[in-house]
């Protein structure tokens, strides 16, 4: 099973998701994230998807729920990169993402997670 690998700049930490996100592949991310935020006492997550062409509910879920998870561990969540058709299909799922930041790309991710943590990006 594939890893996702997991970068820190400074105090955030940064996800490309290159690859087709599968559901075990989801759930070690999951675990892979939680782990690196609480080594490294992260106080940023931002999650890059524009590779992904599709998700489905599951992979919807996830996102809410790693998100979630940051949060209760000290570090905010911006995901960036959805694709307009990723973007129409978690809306006709039902899937709104509730509670995660949504950038359009990495730059105005980073900028938002530096705004959101006071400018602390070291």
């Amino acid at each position: 099973m594939e890893r996702i690998p997991i970068l820190q700049m400074g105090r955030h930490l940064l996800v490309t998701i290159q690859i087709d996100m599968h559901d075990q592949t989801a759930l070690r991310l999951q675990d892979d994230l939680s782990a690196k935020i609480e080594a490294t006492g992260a106080n940023g997550v931002l999650i890059d998807v524009s590779s992904l062409e599709m998700v489905d509910s599951f992979i919807g879920r996830m996102l809410v729920s790693i998100s979630d998870i940051a949060r209760i561990l000290g570090a905010t969540t911006v995901v960036v990169g959805i694709q307009p058709a990723v973007a129409i299909t978690l809306v006709e799922l039902g899937l709104s993402l509730g509670g995660v930041k949504t950038a359009l790309n990495v730059e105005r991710g980073m900028a938002m997670l530096n705004a959101v943590n006071g400018g602390a990006h070291n």
